[in-house]
């Protein structure tokens, strides 16, 4: 997608918030469910902040300065992200370490944004900073960053933006303008998978809560809507066979710690609708097995496990031994449905 455009759902909030040009907070904190195109969102408002000529205060598509941010060439804006995102949306950058990209935004690449700031821009208007993912910043980037809001440059504006942006230092925070993105309705999501030609996107809208994004790369990405180590789970649990689904222990430890914490917490909220006789919300094609099942268990027992995967989902990005926390988590399953 062109850096000059917002998703379609998004356009009328880019064209309020737009329309504060001319007085523009200098750091913005872009912020929302993860997969509904912030980063997109961020980059489209850098373009339309430099644009020459805005067209209802969107980029026009046709100045230079349009013309320099779609060849990724325009001196008044930088894309600040870890390498490990930079291999990602550029894999042939011969800068990149490709090996062993960093996660995290290094405190080198915001000092190295000083001489930047000391030069005039190009035409006289903003220079645009965007930062992604905002969670990437370690303590020592984050005070880096920090000085710089503190005292900000002058034409100089931050976009942040952050799916969870509570883990950012509040001292950040306070120094940001919050741009809430709000999730869009269901029917604008279905109505944009169903035009990128994605087979049955009530499931993959479903399995990844809501978010379009996050829908379409995961239809990219799998076969179905869950792995497939989720169904084998529950035949094995009703046919009650509990100890034997540590086997599927060394199928689970291929998939990132974030990955799998996500589909098991979203498999529990199932399973409390379910025990409330509510439709599952998540995973519908499994709301049947989903159902019997949650009467092998009850509420309480459902909700402390869900409560334990959610605090897990904060350590998901730290080193720890991969093999002993899935088979640590799959005996808390076995344990949330022995009476």
């Amino acid at each position: 997608m062109s850096p000059l455009e917002f998703y379609p759902w998004q356009r009328a909030t880019a064209q309020r918030w737009l329309q504060q040009r001319e007085r523009f907070a200098h750091a913005w904190l872009i912020h929302g469910l993860a997969g509904i195109g912030k980063t997109q969102f961020a980059k489209a408002g850098a373009a339309a902040l430099l644009c020459e000529q805005p067209q209802s205060f969107l980029a026009c598509g046709q100045c230079d300065a349009c013309q320099w941010v779609q060849s990724g060439n325009h001196p008044d804006l930088r894309w600040v992200r870890p390498d490990a995102v930079a291999a990602i949306e550029n894999p042939d950058d011969p800068t990149i370490d490709s090996k062993t990209p960093s996660k995290w935004l290094r405190v080198e690449q915001l000092r190295a944004l000083t001489d930047w700031f000391n030069t005039a821009t190009h035409r006289g208007g903003y220079r645009v900073a965007v930062l992604y993912p905002a969670e990437a910043l370690n303590p020592v980037s984050s005070n880096a960053l920090l000085k710089i809001l503190e005292e900000p440059p002058t034409h100089t504006v931050f976009l942040l933006v952050a799916d969870r942006y509570q883990q950012l230092l509040p001292t950040i925070i306070s120094r940001c303008r919050r741009l809430p993105l709000s999730t869009p309705d269901h029917t604008t999501s279905l109505v944009w998978l169903q035009a990128q030609m994605v087979q049955t996107p009530e499931a993959w809208l479903a399995a990844a809560g809501g978010a379009p994004l996050a829908a379409y790369r995961l239809a990219q990405q799998m076969s179905k809507p869950y792995p497939d180590w989720l169904e084998q789970l529950q035949n094995t649990l009703l046919k009650g066979q509990e100890q034997a689904i540590i086997a599927l222990a060394s199928e689970i430890e291929k998939e990132p710690a974030t990955q799998w914490l996500t589909v098991l917490q979203r498999w529990y909220v199932d399973l409390l609708l379910a025990c409330y006789g509510q439709p599952v919300r998540y995973y519908p094609d499994l709301q049947v097995s989903t159902q019997q099942l949650s009467q092998r268990s009850h509420a309480l027992r459902l909700q402390q496990q869900w409560k334990w995967l959610l605090t897990q989902k904060q350590h998901s990005e730290h080193p720890l031994n991969a093999k002993l926390w899935v088979h640590t988590a799959l005996e808390r399953v076995i344990h949330s449905f022995i009476h």
